[in-house]
C-alpha cells in the first residue's frame, strides 16, 4: 500500500466517517480517487490534511468533510446528471462520477481546465467557461454542486436545475458560513440549513454592495 493510499484511508477515517456520513457510495468513492492527483504538485503533500487546499486566489479544493457532508445531504444517485461549479483541478466531479453519477465540471481558470482535463475519466467532463454561466446547454441538471462559497446565486445558475432537482451551497456571511441544500419545486428553490462551514467566495458569487459616500 502507498503512502498516499494510507493518508487516504486515514482522511476518510478521521475526516469522513465521524461526520456522521455513513453511505457506502460516499466512502467508497473518497477511498478510490487519489486526491493528490487533483491539486497543484507542490501541495500533493497537503493532499489530505484537513482544511480546505487553496488553489489560487478565492479558490480552493473543499476539505474532505464539507464536501462529503454536501455529497450526503444531496443524495446523488448514479445516473444523475450532476453540474460542478469551480470545479478546479476535478477532485469533486472525480468523485462524483466514481459514484455514477454524469459530470459536468465548469471552470473558469484555464491552467486548471487543463489539469482537469487529463485527469477526469469515465462520466466526467470539463468545460472552460465563467463560473457564474453555468453549461445550459449540457443540462438541465438533477444536483448543482458549488465548490466554493457564495453569498448571491445568479438566477442563471437556478435556472439550469431540474424541477426537483437538489442544489447544494456553502453560503459565506463575512468569516462565518452555512451549507445549505435547496431543491427545486415549482420552478423556486426552498433551501434548508444541513451543517456550519467555511470557504473562499467565489469569483461572480459576491452579494451586490450598496455604494455609500
Amino acid at each position: 500500500m502507498s503512502d498516499f493510499q494510507t493518508r487516504r484511508i486515514t482522511m476518510v477515517d478521521t475526516q469522513v466517517r465521524p461526520q456522521d456520513v455513513t453511505k457506502f457510495p460516499i466512502i467508497a468513492a473518497m477511498l478510490a480517487v487519489p486526491r493528490e492527483d487533483f491539486v497543484p504538485q507542490a501541495a500533493r503533500e497537503a493532499a489530505y490534511v484537513g482544511g480546505n487546499i487553496a488553489l489560487a486566489p478565492r479558490r480552493v479544493v473543499l476539505e474532505a468533510r464539507s464536501l462529503a457532508k454536501l455529497l450526503d445531504a444531496l443524495d446523488v444517485l448514479p445516473g444523475e446528471r450532476v453540474l460542478c461549479l469551480g470545479a478546479g483541478y476535478g477532485y469533486s466531479a472525480a468523485v462524483l462520477a466514481e459514484m455514477g453519477a454524469v459530470v459536468v465540471a465548469v471552470e473558469e481558470d484555464a491552467v486548471m481546465v487543463a489539469a482537469a482535463a487529463q485527469s477526469l475519466t469515465g462520466q466526467a467532463k470539463v468545460i472552460n467557461a465563467a463560473l457564474t454561466t453555468g453549461a445550459a446547454s449540457e443540462g438541465p441538471y438533477d444536483v448543482i454542486l458549488l465548490e466554493g462559497g457564495v453569498e448571491s446565486l445568479p438566477a442563471a445558475i437556478q435556472a439550469q436545475l431540474k424541477e426537483g432537482g437538489r442544489l447544494g451551497a456553502i453560503f459565506m456571511e463575512g468569516a462565518l458560513g452555512v451549507a445549505r441544500v435547496g431543491q427545486k419545486l415549482g420552478g423556486k428553490v426552498t433551501w434548508r440549513f444541513s451543517f456550519n462551514a467555511t470557504a473562499p467566495v467565489l469569483p461572480g458569487f459576491e452579494a451586490a454592495r450598496d455604494f455609500v459616500l
